[in-house]
């Protein structure tokens, strides 16, 4: 620990460190800003899985009110990261094509983070806990994550506390499996949105949560945009179907029943 009267900027960020993490290794002027791109997304989604882990915790203690503001938080830091993708936006197919060979077998999508994330707010998916086999923290953080119960399975939690008709076979699920829409959670939450005063805490949170799945869809589209700029439909690196992959999880939703009770309101 340094003293607080001898603290500086540098040592309180540990710059030196921060700083000399960036290692382009094809020697081309793009790639450095490839590596800051992503290396800035690793740290705001440092911050995300920081701020839902604090209110999944909030939430699942039925204190839904604080966890507005991590919520909110983290849907600005999605805001922050889609606007990224215009700046690398500006890295032409020319320039990326001079170093994409040194990418090799690497890709976004093995983003340890990136799939916890996924995982918390409720898509759950283990084949992708093959690609960090290497690193066993992050093994462990995702199968953690994989076998708890997700945001979304402590909402639900929440409306059946408060007396709302969530069916026992949803509550009971195997929470590692992946979630299925449930018509009788969509008929639990018609009845919060058609009496919003009365279920107020219930009602904002849920805003908050189709917020985040809004943001992530906007984030996962502008992906899809920029990467088709780049390099077309190409084969992705890692061996994905580039464009046609990315495009796919366009129709992924957290929170199902929040979106499909608007046709029913």
């Amino acid at each position: 620990m340094t003293d607080a009267a001898d603290m500086t900027y540098a040592r309180y960020l540990d710059l030196d460190r921060l700083l000399s993490a960036q290692k382009p290794v094809s020697g081309q002027h793009d790639e450095m800003l490839f590596v800051i791109i992503h290396q800035a997304k690793e740290l705001w989604l440092k911050q995300i899985l920081h701020e839902v882990a604090l209110a999944q915790g909030l939430v699942r203690a039925g204190d839904l009110v604080p966890a507005y503001k991590s919520l909110a938080r983290v849907s600005r830091i999605q805001a922050v990261m889609t606007q990224s993708w215009d700046i690398l936006a500006t890295m032409t197919p020319a320039d990326y094509l001079r170093f994409r060979g040194v990418l090799g077998s690497s890709s976004g999508f093995q983003s340890d983070q990136f799939r916890r994330l996924e995982t918390m707010l409720g898509l759950k998916d283990p084949k992708f806990l093959v690609f960090q086999t290497d690193r066993p923290d992050a093994h462990a953080a995702l199968s953690q994550a994989l076998a708890s119960p997700s945001l979304y399975d402590d909402t639900l939690a929440q409306l059946a506390a408060v007396g709302l008709p969530v069916p026992q076979a949803v509550l009971n699920r195997d929470v590692s499996r992946p979630y299925i829409p449930s018509a009788d959670v969509e008929a639990a939450w018609l009845e919060v949105y058609r009496d919003t005063d009365r279920w107020w805490a219930l009602y904002q949170l849920a805003e908050k949560l189709v917020d985040l799945d809004d943001a992530l869809v906007t984030w996962r589209h502008k992906h899809v945009v920029t990467v088709e700029r780049i390099i077309g439909r190409r084969r992705g690196t890692g061996g994905t179907d580039g464009v046609g992959y990315l495009s796919s999880t366009l129709e992924r939703r957290c929170f199902p029943e929040l979106w499909s009770i608007r046709t029913q309101l």
